[in-house]
């Protein structure tokens, strides 16, 4: 970033000891709530690392899924969309709602019946082969380092920098190693509990924020009439770039013309959101180490209702902001641009750290770093954890499957060094990268890779019939389609203002959410069509972990990790064998294990709850979704 952007900020704003005095009590408070936490919890079990003990109540875990979606890249990302183009990009939380309960309702009761630990492992039970679980393993490490690792550092440290003025390396730096310290420390009791406190801080501080901006315009009922005349002063001739958009307090947009079209919203976005939700390490490691299923459910009610948050305290404040600050946030020219944030295609980026440095008082303002700082930490912490989970017992763990369980908590301890180096390296590859684009880059990448997971993920659990060919090769074709529509993406980028698109007409006519539909269609017609052309998975793939043959037993005790390969199976004890009848007309599984002796077990909960709690959040559920389908409707 130019220095004369760095000084464009200085001269906007002086930052004082009082700021200093609140970012440092939170750092210290951040790091007790971590050390109290790890000390709570055993660390030194796979279990208690890894699944904080499976003891967790409902309210820190819909805390920490709600903090752990919401990094400072959503934080920038959403503000900067909705400066941009109104408050449609608000279907991207509100969607979450119906996976949350989905994930509650349906994929939790089977991961827990099936007794594992990470995703991959789920579809190595379910389809045996090992060829799957690998592809699965590798994609997400990938996903989480080039999609959510980097965006959340560039975004955090781009906030930090605009606000401090600070080397870009150095905030970076600084937030990793104190993120770094705790993670490898604490383990998830440490993460769940810390972003407990972040959420708690990030509301507080965008409330304030919220409510000092629409001070600042007068009030909800002007927010139209200033946004739809908030034009820069500087503009391209013969182009209408530089408008706000007339759909911008829609939600619901025109199918073929709109930027976020309504077929792509709802269908589209439910497939990505069924990835992100119910088939994510990040996410389902969260719910996996609940109580019980009705802290379960009351963890994705709770979450499900802090997502209806951010359209009052991101997205709304980031249409403010252009309303404010035209000549900067809603710049179109590229010269004029490139002084203010470094970037040619526009700077709705800096909407949110523009409303805090221009409108927060001292004190206040250190809050509000403290509040991003908080959200970069919480989605790195949730990240480097899950991430090092899916390589202890999904990589390391298969190639050394005789390793002690000290050895296994060592290698997720190198992990989360080596990813954080990694980020480190990353930087400056993303300081160069088109910083304008950020968000969309999140979404579209996602939309090509995840549709084809959330396919199989979908068939595993709803179709008895799916095998591990079908799966495999349904991925295999998704992977190639998807791919080759990246790479197209990535060789047309979308054009400036006033230059004529030269996409061809697939990229051009065929939107990312839209293509997510298409390729969630295709992969599930290739694993129904090839499942269906090869013989049917063996009795014991089906038992406890498909919908239809999910047990009600009481607890069992299941080997933490299980060697899924079928032909691996094999007379000798050195593997575990598991023999089971499944009742077919009550679908229970009634279970026998043999164990070895060196394999680490972990008491798996039962998915029965109490009629009264169960009733309880099936009413708060249907609640939910009312004021849900309110919501739609009122700015549809």
């Amino acid at each position: 970033m130019p220095n004369s952007t760095i000084n464009f900020y200085a001269r906007s704003q002086s930052f004082s000891f009082s700021d200093i005095i609140v970012i440092a009590t939170y750092f210290l408070l951040n790091l007790a709530v971590g050390i109290w936490s790890s000390c709570r919890v055993s660390r030194n079990t796979l279990s208690g690392y890894f699944l904080a003990g499976r003891d967790m109540a409902w309210w820190p875990i819909g805390s920490s899924l709600f903090a752990s979606s919401e990094g400072s890249g959503l934080f920038i990302g959403l503000a900067g969309t909705g400066a941009a183009g109104g408050i449609a990009v608000a279907g991207f939380e509100w969607n979450a709602t119906y996976v949350l309960l989905a994930l509650a309702w349906i994929f939790v009761p089977v991961y827990i019946s099936s007794g594992i630990v990470t995703m991959p492992e789920y579809l190595g039970r379910r389809f045996g082969g090992e060829r799957i679980r690998t592809y699965l393993a590798v994609l997400s490490l990938l996903l989480s380092v080039f999609t959510k690792i980097s965006t959340d550092l560039y975004s955090g440290a781009l906030f930090v920098q605009v606000c401090l003025g600070w080397n870009l390396y150095l905030s970076t730096v600084l937030m990793l190693v104190v993120t770094a310290l705790y993670t490898i420390a604490g383990g998830l009791a440490a993460v769940i509990y810390t972003d407990t406190l972040q959420t708690f801080i990030m509301i507080i501080g965008a409330i304030i924020l919220t409510i000092t901006a629409f001070n600042k315009i007068g009030g909800y009922s002007n927010l139209e009439e200033v946004y739809s005349i908030a034009v820069p002063s500087k503009i391209i001739p013969n182009s209408t770039c530089h408008l706000p958009r007339a759909d911008a307090m829609h939600l619901f947009r025109d199918a073929v013309t709109g930027d976020l079209p309504w077929p792509g919203m709802t269908l589209g976005l439910t497939i990505l959101a069924t990835w992100y939700w119910c088939t994510d390490q990040v996410i389902v490691q969260r719910s996996l180490s609940a109580k019980n299923m009705s802290h379960v459910k009351g963890a994705s009610i709770f979450a499900a209702y802090l997502k209806l948050l951010p359209f009052i305290f991101i997205i709304l404040p980031g249409m403010i902001s252009r309303a404010l600050y035209p000549d900067t946030v809603g710049c179109v020219d590229p010269e004029e641009c490139v002084r203010v944030c470094g970037a040619e295609v526009g700077c709705s980026n800096i909407a949110f750290p523009k409303l805090v440095i221009e409108l927060m008082p001292s004190g206040l303002r250190g809050l509000m770093i403290a509040v991003m700082m908080a959200a970069l930490m919480s989605s790195l912490t949730s990240i480097f954890n899950s991430s090092s989970t899916l390589f202890t017992m999904d990589i390391w763990k298969k190639h050394r499957p005789r390793a002690t369980e000290r050895e296994l908590l060592l290698v997720g301890r190198i992990v989360t060094v080596i990813l954080v180096v990694v980020s480190v390296v990353w930087i400056p590859i993303l300081q160069s990268a088109n910083s304008g684009q950020l968000y969309v880059y999140i979404q579209s990448v996602t939309s090509y890779l995840a549709p084809p997971v959330t396919a199989v993920f979908t068939l595993a659990v709803f179709w008895k019939r799916t095998n591990e060919q079908g799966a495999f090769w349904g991925l295999m074709v998704g992977l190639v389609v998807g791919v080759c529509r990246m790479v197209l993406e990535f060789a047309f980028p979308p054009p400036r203002c006033g230059v004529v698109d030269s996409a061809p007409i697939v990229l051009r006519d065929v939107h990312y959410l839209h293509f997510a539909i298409l390729l969630c269609g295709l992969t599930a017609i290739v694993v129904a069509v090839v499942s269906l052309l090869t013989p049917p998975p063996t009795h014991e793939q089906v038992c406890n972990l498909t919908w239809w043959t999910i047990t009600e037993e009481p607890e069992r005790e299941i080997p933490l990790q299980k060697v899924s390969s079928v032909s691996h199976r094999n007379s000798h004890g050195s593997e575990q064998t598991r023999r089971a009848m499944c009742g077919q007309g009550a679908g229970l599984c009634l279970s026998a294990m043999r164990r070895s002796e060196q394999t680490p077990t972990a008491r798996v909960p039962t998915i029965r709850e109490s009629v009264f709690w169960s009733r309880f959040c099936c009413a708060n559920a249907l609640l939910l979704v009312c004021v849900n389908i309110f919501l739609y409707a009122y700015f549809a």
